[in-house]
């Protein structure tokens, strides 16, 4: 199938490593401009020479925090100007902090709402313009599964995510009349860094070995195993391609099954 991504200027959020980075290794296979953002200058370094080995495509590289609006203005602006515009958007950041309710201070409920929610409030409002000027656009919310059933022990993140969620269903009926898709792409149990954290953390407050927690989080699984990067790459880009002429506002939620709401 042909993505109609090609010559595409597509800016990509996180994308050091992890889903961020799979995503943007995904659109640069299908011929995009490419621009990949991290508060990590040297990650972004080393995940363009990545990108560059796998494709042959050179991407561009801006340092920004996620939770800095000076930050993602600049990355942005500055990715437009250099790409002629902007098509393709895919909001994405860390995760807030583990917890439960009872672990958090209001700093940590705002760290978590700016990294989380309004750091997606930001750059979608940074790209706007440049998507209604170019006559369309496709917005990409990197969020989790749970916009959909919550997650013990990571209190934050059910709270904020739900937030981009409706962020997306309401964005989703405004911007229809500008051509501009706006779609969550929510991952489940996908082999990235912050599983490994979650999955030592949660080790080590039950008192178990990693390799008990583990398995016990693929047994909840049904097709059986954590998922690739690559695998979510492949359901974000297509949301976020000009193949995608007609799903707006949706969560799709890439988790191998687990979540058995309807």
């Amino acid at each position: 199938m042909d993505l109609m991504l090609k010559g595409k200027s597509v800016f990509v959020a996180a994308a050091s490593k992890g889903l961020g980075k799979a995503v943007a290794l995904q659109y640069a296979k299908e011929g995009a401009r490419v621009t990949i953002a991290s508060r990590s200058l040297d990650r972004l370094a080393e995940a363009r020479r990545d990108i560059l080995e796998q494709t042959g495509v050179e991407v561009s590289t801006i340092g920004m925090d996620a939770s800095r609006d000076e930050d993602i203005r600049h990355a942005i602006r500055t990715a437009a100007a250099a790409a002629d515009g902007l098509d393709a958007l895919v909001t994405n950041a860390g995760g807030p902090r583990g917890g439960f309710f009872s672990d958090m201070e209001d700093a940590d409920w705002t760290r978590g709402f700016e990294l989380t929610l309004l750091s997606t409030v930001r750059m979608i409002r940074e790209a706007l313009p440049f998507m209604k000027a170019a006559g369309g656009g496709r917005i990409v919310n990197v969020s989790s599964v749970s916009v959909k059933q919550p997650i013990e022990g990571l209190i934050l993140s059910n709270v904020f995510r739900a937030g981009v969620y409706s962020l997306t269903k309401s964005l989703a009926t405004e911007l229809a009349p500008y051509g501009i898709l706006v779609n969550t792409v929510a991952p489940g149990r996908i082999g990235t860094d912050r599983i490994a954290e979650l999955d030592a953390k949660r080790a080590a407050d039950l008192g178990r070995t990693l390799e008990d927690v583990q398995a016990e989080a693929v047994s909840r699984i049904p097709l059986g195993r954590t998922g690739t990067p690559e695998e979510f790459a492949r359901h974000a880009v297509f949301y976020g391609s000009f193949a995608n002429t007609y799903v707006t506002g949706q969560a799709l939620l890439v988790d191998g099954g687990t979540t058995r709401g309807l």
